[in-house]
């Protein structure tokens, strides 16, 4: 019992350290020390106030908290004999470890958008997502701002993973090290996409920030986490992401042309 509830603080508290460094670098660098500096990237004129970044950063902790419980049953319990997770690194070439996150990464994608489409039912939406939505104008801090309930169902995503993908713990840590990271940018509150982004084949594929930024300000479109590709396929993303990507990064770069955005569908729900 004392050895488990050490392996349970230590997991917690580099679950901790990583949300206050990962979250907090950014929302000092874009909302304290340099926010004059990037004035031209911010999303929303909105300004989120200091209760709001106290409760994101309580419910983040929150969040963390159950995080740690699943890690827990994933990695130190019989439950580990059930899934794929392997534990000699040359199981498979190390080149695999790069492709296990990738695959992670779009299980993930595929997950989240089905599960944050259900919770923003009506009958759902009230108790529980609601909660995070209260982040209009998000920031890093936002990023695991989770009712109790959202927080379990976030988390489980990573059971289905490594049911499915042989993960190597060093794989499984990165994973969740690059899938936080990916979400403090979509909570940013500002665009930091590089101008070249928008005409390159990934701008079709991949969300930015002003993607989610757009779920928090109309509560609805834009359900995918890393990629664009479900909200097209299910016609659920924002008509008018890409031009609010574009009039964003004309306050950075300077008005010019851009392509026609001719991909729309039309039952945006």
């Amino acid at each position: 019992m004392e050895k488990a509830l050490h392996v349970f603080v230590t997991i917690f508290s580099i679950s901790a350290v990583r949300y206050f460094v990962i979250a907090g670098v950014p929302f000092i660098v874009f909302y304290k020390i340099l926010n004059t500096w990037f004035g031209k990237s911010k999303i929303q004129s909105r300004l989120a106030t200091k209760s709001d970044f106290f409760r994101e950063v309580v419910l983040s902790m929150q969040t963390t908290i159950v995080l740690t419980i699943l890690a827990y049953v994933v990695l130190y319990t019989p439950f580990k004999n059930y899934t794929r997770i392997y534990t000699n690194i040359n199981d498979y070439p190390m080149w695999y470890i790069g492709v296990s996150i990738l695959i992670a990464l779009v299980i993930h994608d595929t997950y989240f958008y089905w599960m944050h489409r259900l919770l923003h039912v009506k009958r759902v939406f009230p108790y529980t997502h609601l909660l995070h939505h209260k982040s209009v104008s998000p920031s890093p801090w936002a990023s695991y701002s989770f009712h109790f309930i959202e927080a379990w169902t976030e988390g489980l995503v990573l059971f289905v993973i490594v049911m499915i993908v042989p993960m190597h713990q060093i794989g499984i840590v990165l994973f969740t090290i690059i899938a936080f990271m990916i979400n403090v940018y979509g909570h940013l509150g500002y665009e930091v996409a590089p101008k070249r982004f928008r005409h390159s084949f990934l701008f079709q594929i991949l969300n930015s920030s002003v993607y989610h930024n757009l779920h928090h300000s109309k509560f609805k479109g834009n359900y995918g986490l890393y990629f664009r590709i479900w909200d097209r396929l299910m016609g659920t993303e924002n008509p008018d992401y890409v031009k609010e990507y574009d009039r964003i990064q004309a306050q950075r770069f300077g008005a010019e042309d851009v392509p026609a955005n001719n991909n729309v569908k039309e039952h945006f729900v």
